[in-house]
């Protein structure tokens, strides 16, 4: 292959449709809208969710429960996954996201109960279940809330 030779994929490289320039383009005169009507107008167009009048769905569908605005969520962590450090380490949210325990922190990170700790470490998140803390304190380790 030479530097000649060169080509880009094949239907990496599209073309913009440029509207309204012109009969020969395809797209002149109503630029592709059709003839009058609201969606030619401009600004014109319903808003989202909008059915010509009908009752939209949204509104026809039975509306339940309620969605609490303050609510926190926070990345979970389970005492078992914990096994993998080493015994005296210091486990924090920034260690867990370095080995790939946890994606991100979200609202802080909680441990819960599920499994054995078999090392003794000093665990530091933003919240602990009851079990969890009695686990880790019994594996002989520490539990510090920041």
């Amino acid at each position: 292959m030479k530097l000649h030779e060169l080509k880009p994929a094949e239907g990496s490289r599209k073309k913009r449709n440029r509207v309204g320039r012109g009969i020969a383009s395809g797209n002149g005169k109503t630029a592709g809208r059709g003839h009058k009507g609201q969606k030619a107008r401009s600004g014109g167009g319903v808003r989202p969710g909008f059915e010509g009048g009908q009752m939209p769905l949204f509104q026809r569908l039975p509306k339940r429960g309620f969605t609490n605005r303050n609510r926190k969520e926070y990345a979970i962590v389970n005492l078992d996954t914990l096994n993998r450090f080493e015994a005296d380490s210091e486990v924090t949210p920034e260690v867990l996201i370095e080995k790939g325990i946890i994606k991100n922190v979200k609202d802080g990170v909680k441990i819960l109960g599920d499994g054995e700790l078999n090392v003794k470490l000093t665990v530091k998140a933003n919240k602990f279940s009851q079990s969890a803390v009695e686990k880790i304190e019994a594996a002989g380790g520490k539990t510090e809330v920041i």
